[in-house]
C-alpha cells in the first residue's frame, strides 16, 4: 500500500523485543493506538513536550505532528528516533521500546467526580480530593495521572497522589494542584472552585509506576508537586508490604514547598525501609533552614556516587528530570532503570514548533 492510500488504512505496529503488536488507523498517533489496544508504551505528557515516549524506529515510515525540539531534535529524527505521541504511521512500522509495560491493561474511562475537599497546603499548592461515582469502578497504577476535561475541549493533567486498592468504586482520589498565575484551571482551583462541585475526568494515563519485578534499592526523586505520584507509590508499597529499600529525595525552593513534610516523616515510623532527604535550593534567612541545600538531584549524587545497582523514579519539572537522567547515567545508572514523569505546564507545551 502506498502513502496515498492512508486515508482509510490501518497499519501494523510491531514492538521489539516484546513482540507485541497492534494496528493504528489513518491520522492516529502511534501512542493513541497503543492505548486503545491496551499496549503500555512508555509516555508522559502525550503532547510532544517531555520526550518520555521517545523510541527507535527499526523500519517503516512516520510523520510527526508538532512537537518540541528538546523532546525530539532534527538530528534524532534523522537517526530514526520517534515520539509515539506525535508520530503517525505511513505504513507498517517496527519500533524498539525496552520499556513496554502492562499499564495499558487498565481501561481509560470518562466519569464525573465530586469535590469533597479543597485544602491549601502552601501558598501555591492545593490538595484536592474527589469522590468517584459509586456505580463505576476506576482502576489505576500508583504513579499514573488523569485529565480534567474543561470547556472548549481543554484538558489539564494531574497525577493521582493516592493509591487505594484497585478497582476503586465510590472511593476518593487525592491530587496536588500547584497554582500557575493565569492558568485556566488553577486560577479557578485557587479562586471560585467550591466543595461539592462536579468535575469531569478521564484516565488513567501514563507509564510511570513501580516496577515490582526488581529487588534493587530505589531512589524516589521529586521536585515540588512531583511528590504527588511518589506519594501514591509509597502508599502502594505500604499496602502491598513491599520492603525494598527506598530513599526519597524531595526538593523545593523553600521549606514550605515541601508541603507534606509531616506526612513523610510519619511514614518513616511505619516504613522502616524508607529514608527521607529533604533538599531546599533557595532558603531565606527567615526560613532558618538547617538541612540539605542545592539542587535535589545533586544531593543524590553526593550520597550515592555509584548508582549502578539502583533503580530511580523521578518526577517533577522537566529540567530536574532531564538533569537527573543525564547525570545519573554518568554515575553508572543503567538507562533502563530510570523511570520518569516530567511535569510539563501549558506554557511548556505552547513552545512547540508550528504545524
Amino acid at each position: 500500500m502506498t502513502p496515498s492510500d492512508t486515508t482509510t488504512a490501518e497499519f501494523l505496529i510491531s514492538i521489539k523485543p516484546s513482540e507485541r503488536s497492534f494496528t493504528a488507523g489513518a491520522g492516529e498517533t502511534l501512542l493513541a493506538a497503543a492505548i486503545r489496544h491496551g499496549v503500555g508504551l512508555p509516555y508522559g505528557c502525550r503532547d510532544g513536550a517531555c520526550g518520555s515516549c521517545k523510541c527507535r524506529k527499526l523500519s517503516g515510515a512516520v510523520r510527526h505532528n508538532a512537537h518540541q525540539s528538546k523532546a525530539l531534535s532534527d538530528e534524532e529524527e534523522t537517526a530514526g528516533m520517534v515520539l509515539t505521541c506525535c508520530a503517525i504511521a505511513l505504513g507498517d512500522v517496527v519500533l524498539e521500546s525496552r520499556q513496554v509495560t502492562q499499564t495499558g491493561s487498565f481501561p481509560v474511562k470518562r466519569m464525573p467526580a465530586r469535590i469533597t475537599q479543597l485544602e491549601r497546603k502552601s501558598d501555591d499548592v492545593m490538595l484536592l480530593r474527589l469522590q468517584l461515582p459509586t456505580n463505576e469502578s476506576f482502576s489505576y497504577h500508583a504513579g499514573q495521572y488523569l485529565d480534567f476535561l474543561l470547556p472548549d475541549g481543554l484538558r489539564r493533567s494531574y497525577s493521582m497522589a493516592s493509591a487505594g486498592p484497585a478497582p476503586l468504586q465510590g472511593a476518593t482520589l487525592e491530587l496536588h494542584i500547584r497554582h500557575l498565575n493565569g492558568g485556566v484551571f488553577t486560577d479557578r482551583v485557587f479562586g471560585a472552585m467550591k466543595e461539592k462541585e462536579i468535575l469531569r475526568l478521564e484516565g488513567p494515563f501514563g507509564s510511570f509506576c513501580l516496577r515490582e519485578d526488581s529487588s534493587k534499592p530505589m531512589v524516589l526523586l521529586a521536585s515540588g508537586t512531583g511528590f504527588a505520584p511518589i506519594k501514591a507509590i509509597l502508599e502502594y508499597m505500604q499496602h502491598k508490604n513491599i520492603t525494598r529499600p527506598a530513599t526519597l529525595y524531595w526538593g523545593g525552593r523553600r521549606p514550605q514547598d515541601l508541603y507534606l513534610d509531616d506526612w513523610v516523616r510519619a511514614k518513616l515510623a511505619e516504613m522502616p525501609q524508607l529514608r527521607y532527604v529533604p533538599v531546599v535550593s533557595d532558603a531565606l534567612p527567615e526560613d532558618q533552614w538547617n538541612g540539605r541545600s542545592g539542587f535535589v538531584h545533586r544531593a543524590v549524587l553526593q550520597d550515592l556516587p555509584d548508582l549502578s545497582g539502583y533503580q530511580v523514579y523521578a518526577c517533577g519539572v522537566p529540567v530536574m528530570v532531564e538533569s537527573a537522567q543525564r547525570d545519573f547515567a554518568q554515575a553508572g545508572l543503567p538507562p533502563d532503570e530510570f523511570y520518569a514523569d516530567a511535569f510539563t505546564s501549558e506554557a511548556d507545551k505552547q513552545t512547540k514548533a508550528p504545524q
